[in-house]
């Protein structure tokens, strides 16, 4: 994959910037990176805290030529790129159901994969935010969230990272184009990630709750978990809770 990396001092959005690029032609590669988001958002129109210099604001954009139905693979080679380029800055990163990177139980990078239609076809947007600092984190997310500097003291150099992490992107994604693609990135996807299999979990739907443990993901990446009740559910979209396992008590 050739990468194109446009950089800007400030942008509302790097996914929006990225959007309005892949509508005026812009081909698979272009990478749009900001020192700061001042309308930066998660999943669910969640706002991201995209302070200056804080953290590595990145969106890409894709044209893969895969079946719609994988498409939501996208965001788990994102993902398995991202815990590469942890890896080698020394983290111990987990990958979170779907598309979210923790390190120590905290979430130290958030995936968003956006779509939108082109004259050249369909463009997949990747945005990919990386917390650098955390000491301007709002009380709501020191319980939550984690960065470079809590967990090691230091920060990396911003341009190094965003090297490694598009080297690992490129990597990751032609698997995902190649043959068998799908099957191999989940393969690799479930290698990193706690949350495959036997993670007792809580799921927020739109309209229940259901709790149970990991068994696996679905070819399209979906995630199945079972109930106490035996139940296999299906969950293609949803906040996943860990649940925390109660210390037995034992009586002598």
């Amino acid at each position: 994959m050739n990468f194109t990396i446009l950089h800007f001092d400030s942008l509302a959005s790097t996914n929006t910037e990225a959007v309005n690029q892949a509508k005026r032609g812009a081909s698979e590669g272009l990478c749009v990176v900001a020192r700061q988001q001042t309308k930066g958002r998660g999943r669910f129109g969640r706002e991201w805290i995209s302070q200056k210099d804080a953290g590595v604001y990145f969106s890409i954009v894709l044209r893969p030529k895969i079946a719609v139905k994988y498409l939501s693979l996208l965001t788990f080679a994102c993902a398995v790129a991202v815990f590469e380029t942890l890896s080698k800055f020394g983290l111990n990163p987990d990958i979170k159901w779907a598309n979210d990177i923790h390190v120590g139980d905290k979430k130290i990078c958030g995936i968003l994969a956006e779509t939108c239609e082109t004259n050249a076809g369909l463009a997949v947007v990747v945005g990919i935010g990386i917390n650098l600092k955390s000491a301007n984190f709002p009380p709501k997310l020191k319980e939550i969230a984690t960065s470079f500097e809590q967990e090691t003291g230091k920060t990396p150099d911003a341009e190094i990272l965003l090297q490694t992490l598009t080297g690992f992107l490129s990597v990751y994604c032609e698997i995902l184009y190649g043959e068998n693609g799908a099957e191999k990135i989940s393969q690799e996807w479930t290698r990193r990630s706690t949350y495959a299999c036997g993670k007792s979990v809580r799921v927020r739907l739109r309209n229940e709750t259901i709790s149970g443990k990991t068994c696996g993901i679905e070819a399209d990446g979906a995630l199945r978990v079972q109930t106490e009740s035996g139940e296999v559910k299906t969950v293609r979209a949803g906040d996943v809770e860990k649940l925390r396992t109660e210390k037995q008590h034992i009586s002598i």
